[in-house]
This record gives structure tokens, C-alpha cells and sequence, in this order.
């Protein structure tokens, strides 16, 4: 499986929230529709089947690359003068 992008990745974890927030405080058809595009996304973007199947999986991927980040940074070498 492709890995998302973390930018990419907190984008849909984004809209995901505003629309299950949209929809909590005012349901429509329309926000019922944009909350299932966006967890529909989210689970194809993580390779998961529910929304929080999907929600634990997009967390471990984030706290891999700040992990992944910090390793980076750790091991950065100095540039030559």
C-alpha cells in the first residue's frame, strides 16, 4: 500500500471533521453526503474499511513520520564549510 502524504492525509482528516460536525448540528441530505465522501475517502487513503478503522490508522501513520521526523533530524549531518 502507497503511503499518503502527511499533508495530504491531515487535509481529509480535516474535511472529515468538518463534516461530521457539519452534519451532527444540522443534518441534511447534503451534509450526510459530504460526510460519507469524506469517510470514504479517509478509509481508501488508509486502506481501512470503517471510519474508525480508518481514524486509528491515520494516527499511527502520523505519530510514524513525526517519528520518522525526529530520527531525520537526529541523524542530519552537518554541511562542510
Amino acid at each position: 500500500m502507497l503511503l499518503p502524504a502527511e499533508k495530504e492525509l491531515r487535509a481529509v482528516l480535516a474535511r472529515f471533521a468538518d463534516a461530521r460536525i457539519h452534519h451532527d448540528r444540522r443534518p441534511t441530505g447534503r451534509s450526510g453526503r459530504e460526510l460519507e465522501d469524506a469517510s470514504r475517502t479517509l478509509c481508501v487513503m488508509t486502506g481501512t474499511r470503517s471510519v474508525e478503522e480508518a481514524l486509528r490508522a491515520a494516527d499511527a501513520l502520523l505519530e510514524q513520520l513525526r517519528a520518522d521526523r525526529r530520527t531525520a533530524v537526529g541523524t542530519a549531518q552537518p554541511l562542510a564549510a
